[in-house]
């Protein structure tokens, strides 16, 4: 009975040393329940190695600032550790690793609270009797986690994840992180506050004052959300207007086709009938330039070219290349989602390589500019080959991506040369890209490569 008695009153009476031993396994099992519970609303997949890592390395940071730096000074260096360990260690980006510091930190501090001010309220326990005795302590500690983990269960049970953040457009992630970092600084001020006067705030203050922070944020991340969701549907309502102009200019062709095609066959009888095959071959060809056109505008469909992006660049070159009076070819085997490339450096590239293609071809009399898309599995790369006629037979290919060098003269009377200067300025900050220069008598070439 006195050995019980003993461990009774060691549980029971203020005990610094054996509060910091309590603290150690606790601390475990808060980041264990945390991680679970961050992993699930985010659906962050990592493996039990990743997961182990993440609790052993932040469960040491935290239990060595709390024995060396003073509070709150140690609860800033775990916020800011935490986002960083889950982008490193659980290989997820820089908006999931932010908003899972958030997520974990707001429900542990509004759990924290509301259990803080029922033990003052109904039970007349301090804050201080909670953080000084360690039975307290550890009935405190295991009940916030209790309901963390029965949280975690429900949002495991029922599927219920953040999958809105994934399609953000980049100002829109920075914008959100930025909240979300002022967000995690007030909660973590709030938090201290509330334990350093929570015998004087009334429990219904504290929980007015945090659901107002709570519903604060969560509005501002559905806001953002919904702002995204219209720059979206702008861009998919300014891509069907696209592809609009160019099934109303297909259909015309088809029309016209159809309505020619008693004509079309009446002579190529008329030329067969007397024998005339070189007359055959100049109209067949013609007949294919005609056809080409058509196949053309069938290849400019979103479904086929599935980068909105690309298509809508694409889309937009063949209807200014026509204003000229150029033909544009496609060739499309290639499927765009998914590219080893970002999708603004691929279209800038491409961008520029068509503009000076049309450019060029525009002033031959054979207006030609064939555009190639494929993949080239030997070499495990993706192949966006661009080739056009061009007059210039002397154009020197070495020198073309200096910064200055042009053929062209602008409206201003003065040489820029920027464009292919820019392509080179993009190539050199990606490692797996690469652009080859080639002419003929006939074609000039330019062949980016994307390497897997």
């Amino acid at each position: 009975m006195e050995i019980f008695q003993t461990i009774w009153n060691t549980l029971t009476t203020e005990n610094q040393m054996l509060i910091n031993i309590i603290n150690i396994p606790m601390l475990i099992i808060e980041l264990t329940v945390s991680m679970l519970l961050f992993t699930t609303v985010l659906n962050i997949s990592a493996t039990k190695k990743q997961k182990i890592l993440y609790v052993v390395i932040l469960g040491a940071i935290g239990l060595i600032t709390s024995w060396t730096v003073p509070t709150p000074y140690n609860t800033f260096i775990n916020i800011i550790a935490c986002p960083i360990l889950v982008y490193f260690l659980l290989k997820t980006d820089v908006l999931k690793a932010v908003l899972a510091e958030l997520i974990q930190y707001i429900i542990f501090v509004i759990i924290g609270s509301l259990l803080l001010n029922l033990c003052i309220t109904f039970f007349h326990i301090s804050a201080d009797t909670i953080l000084k005795i360690p039975l307290a302590k550890i009935l405190n500690s295991l009940a916030i986690y209790l309901i963390a983990y029965i949280i975690y269960r429900i949002f495991k049970r029922y599927n219920i994840n953040i999958d809105l953040i994934v399609n953000l457009k980049k100002k829109d992630k920075l914008i959100l992180v930025i909240n979300i970092i002022m967000g995690i600084i007030t909660v973590a001020l709030q938090s201290y506050l509330i334990s350093l006067y929570n015998q004087f705030i009334p429990l219904y203050m504290t929980i007015i004052g945090v659901s107002i922070l709570l519903i604060y944020f969560l509005f501002s991340i559905y806001s953002i959300a919904r702002t995204n969701k219209l720059e979206i549907t702008t861009e998919n309502l300014e891509e069907e207007k696209l592809y609009n102009k160019t099934l109303t200019i297909l259909y015309d062709n088809i029309r016209v086709f159809k309505h020619d095609f008693n004509n079309i066959v009446q002579s190529i009888g008329g030329y067969i009938a007397t024998n005339n095959m070189d007359g055959l071959k100049d109209f067949y060809s013609d007949l294919m330039d005609d056809c080409k056109k058509v196949n053309n505008l069938a290849v400019l469909n979103p479904e086929l070219i599935n980068n909105p992006a690309v298509y809508s660049l694409l889309t937009s070159k063949y209807h200014k290349a026509e204003e000229l009076g150029t033909n544009m070819n496609f060739e499309i085997f290639l499927n765009l989602d998914g590219l080893n490339i970002k999708t603004y450096s691929l279209t800038r590239i491409l961008g520029i390589l068509i503009d000076n293609a049309i450019e060029a071809s525009s002033k031959c009399d054979e207006k030609v500019v064939n555009i190639t898309i494929r993949k080239d599995n030997k070499a495990n790369r993706d192949l966006f080959i661009i080739e056009n006629t061009y007059s210039d037979k002397n154009i020197d290919t070495n020198r073309i991506f200096e910064k200055g060098y042009t053929s062209k003269v602008s409206s201003d009377g003065k040489n820029h040369g920027l464009g292919l200067w820019e392509v080179r300025k993009i190539l050199s900050k990606n490692n797996n890209l690469n652009l080859f220069t080639t002419k003929n008598d006939k074609f000039f070439t330019q062949q980016l490569e994307v390497y897997k």
